[in-house]
């Protein structure tokens, strides 16, 4: 394992990268049955773990799988995060699947599966584009505000974004409105007053969405949570998008329209910085 390579953890026991270490008919192979979690690491330390926890075992009940064991999976973090260098920046994901299971749909009575990985990556940009996608968010789909391995829809969406020059693909949903983005929800500003699509909306109940919000108020910030037509961003003051590896991060373009990322994203993202730094679990 050298020093950039990505640390992996499976079921008990470090492996490398490419070395087998899930079975060929592990649900999350065969059908995305599973839930996982990203996470923020800064300085070797893991920000919100507490809540990305809570949400796990949320995304495992929507989906009719046991909770996690989160003793075995700590046992997992320390393990890859001790296996190297301390992580400057970068990110801890991990994922618990359904175990083994049967080439189709149904389920098998398996114990559950559990991956843990840890790596560097470069720190975030200082503002970035986004690219509106011409597929939508299912609000009424059994998974929506789950956060499970079932990613192609993302992963098209991504591309189609990227081959825009954007950073992350927006998706509104069936009835329009403005919903998330691939890996990232999305905040609009209008007459100085911070607004994001409430969760009925069929968007992730992001870990930085939530703290933001939290903190933006708390500093005295109006935020609302409200539906709006995807058109806001034809509009809108300034756009930005939050996640757990982007934190706040200003958005400077929504497809071919120049965005000014202005004051209000730029106290947003002062308030998560300073906050977060001397608030690691919050």
């Amino acid at each position: 394992m050298t020093s950039n390579e990505p640390r992996v953890w499976v079921n008990g026991r470090l492996t490398g990268v490419a070395e087998p270490a899930v079975a060929a008919l592990d649900h999350g192979v065969t059908v995305g049955d599973g839930a996982f979690e990203t996470a923020k690491v800064d300085r070797g330390q893991v920000f919100a773990a507490t809540r990305h926890a809570r949400r796990l075992d949320r995304t495992l009940a929507g989906l009719g799988l046991p909770a996690a064991d989160h003793g075995y999976l700590a046992e997992g973090i320390a393990a890859v995060l001790g296996a190297g260098p301390q992580i400057e920046f970068g990110r801890l994901r991990y994922s618990v699947t359904g175990g083994a299971g049967p080439l189709g749909s149904d389920r098998a009575d398996s114990p559950l599966t559990y991956i843990v990985t840890a790596g560097e990556q470069p720190r975030p940009p200082a503002s970035a584009s986004v690219a509106v996608v011409p597929w939508v968010r299912n609000e009424r789909s059994a998974v929506a505000g789950l956060k499970t391995t079932s990613y192609a829809e993302n992963v098209v969406a991504l591309a189609y974004a990227k081959e825009r020059g954007a950073i992350e693909a927006v998706f509104a949903n069936t009835r329009g409105e403005l919903c998330e983005c691939t890996g990232s929800n999305i905040f609009v500003v209008r007459d100085g007053v911070i607004l994001t699509p409430p969760l009925e909306s069929g968007c992730l109940a992001g870990i930085t969405r939530a703290v933001t919000i939290e903190w933006c108020r708390e500093e005295g910030m109006e935020v609302r949570e409200e539906a709006m037509p995807v058109e806001v961003l034809d509009e809108a003051d300034e756009v930005f998008i939050t996640s757990s590896t982007k934190d706040v991060l200003a958005i400077h373009a929504v497809d071919d329209r120049a965005v000014q990322p202005g004051p209000v994203t730029a106290r947003a993202a002062e308030v998560f910085a300073k906050l977060s730094a001397d608030r690691v679990d919050p």
